[in-house]
């Protein structure tokens, strides 16, 4: 029995009554100049949408892609082995996986995790009056693309690497601990991309407070300047599901809707369990356990910015 609906970021199938196994697959180009930090943070990326199920990961396969005429192999091994310390750290074991010649470096991983399947989080779960949280600061794509285009100078990356190489296993503990109607993680269609999917697939709207966002201090900055091809086609999707305050900054446009790199996760709990989540966040350790608004009804997959 498949558990996972269309639009969701794993596959699911029920094993037995209190058993379910959950697969995702996920990997990105490099984003650090440095292989090692590059195979972490490609494996913290993979390993995210496992933790936003409500699932534990339990093993994995590499996958890479490598110019093994035009790079030193060195390379390659010192992405190895930063995904392998990730996923140590996650308790994940790496069984195997596929290389192949490739004109550009491409590392991620084929992941396999357990749930029972009642306790799944999906994307279409959310009610009406649902509080949202964040549990990483946006602001990495942006950073990473100034660093690529040396617009930046490379201090920033003490910047961004915490954010990109935090799994979000604390904020799944937290999740499990107090419970949640709806989750996904944050990666490439941004912010207000990922959360207009969350509110389209629970057939809600969403409300966001922007001073609420936590944003990285560097990053509004360079959003003028430092703006992705992923970026770019976030801000052209959303038009017609974005309603923004005119006192928007453009900076703010970008950054929310900035495609992230291992970002963290939009969580949906039920309005009495908003002070139980934000402490269960900030006690797990999370980077941050922002509250940055709320879901209602009607109007499916639309999304109003507030200045307040």
């Amino acid at each position: 029995m498949w558990l996972a609906s269309i639009g969701d970021d794993v596959a699911a199938r029920k094993l037995t009554d209190d058993l379910a196994i959950v697969q995702t697959i996920d990997y990105i180009t490099p984003v650090l100049n440095d292989p090692y930090l590059f195979g972490q943070v490609a494996a913290a990326n993979a390993l995210s949408d496992i933790y936003a199920v409500g699932a534990q990961p339990s093993f994995a396969l590499n996958l890479v892609g490598f110019p093994v005429r035009s790079l030193p192999l060195g390379y390659l091994s010192e992405i190895l082995r930063g995904g392998a310390d990730k996923a140590r750290e996650a308790g994940v074991e790496i069984v195997g996986g596929h290389t192949v010649d490739d004109p550009g470096p491409k590392y991620g991983m084929v992941v396999t995790g357990f749930a029972h399947p009642q306790r799944l989080i999906r994307k279409s779960g959310a009610q009406p009056g649902d509080a949202l949280f964040l549990t990483k600061p946006l602001g990495v794509g942006v950073l990473t693309t100034a660093l690529d285009q040396r617009l930046a100078s490379v201090d920033l990356e003490g910047l961004v690497l915490p954010v990109m190489l935090q799994l979000n296993a604390a904020a799944a503990r937290a999740i499990e601990r107090v419970g949640a109607r709806a989750c996904t993680d944050v990666t490439g269609f941004g912010l207000l991309g990922h959360l207009h999917e969350m509110a389209w697939k629970s057939g809600l709207s969403a409300r966001v407070h922007l001073p609420a966002v936590p944003i990285l201090p560097a990053a509004r900055r360079f959003a003028a300047r430092a703006i992705s091809t992923g970026t770019q086609n976030n801000l052209r999707h959303l038009q017609r599901w974005v309603d923004w305050p005119e006192e928007a900054p453009d900076e703010d446009r970008v950054l929310l809707s900035d495609a992230q790199t291992s970002g963290g996760l939009v969580i949906a709990v039920a309005t009495e369990k908003r002070d139980a989540l934000r402490a269960a966040l900030q006690e797990e350790g999370c980077l941050t356990w922002a509250e940055i608004g709320c879901l209602e009804s009607g109007g499916a997959g639309h999304i109003t910015v507030l200045a307040q």
